[in-house]
């Protein structure tokens, strides 16, 4: 699917800036800077998920070492 970006010229020149230092197109720039993004909010969901499940078996430890 086709979109506009609309970007300031410092924006736009950041990513051309971009592009060139890693030799690709300014496209695929901005799609591995979504790909990341997606990634790592996609992490952090798991991560806690993790948690959610892990800190309340280990909950009496933690209180333990934490008045130590």
């Amino acid at each position: 699917m086709a979109m506009t970006l609309r970007l300031t010229d410092e924006e736009n020149q950041r990513l051309v800036e971009l592009a060139e230092a890693e030799g690709r197109s300014k496209q695929e720039v901005v799609r591995l800077a979504l790909a990341d993004r997606w990634a790592r909010l996609h992490k952090e969901e798991q991560l806690g998920e993790v948690l959610g499940r892990v800190l309340p078996r280990y909950q009496s430890l933690l209180d333990r070492l934490g008045s130590a």
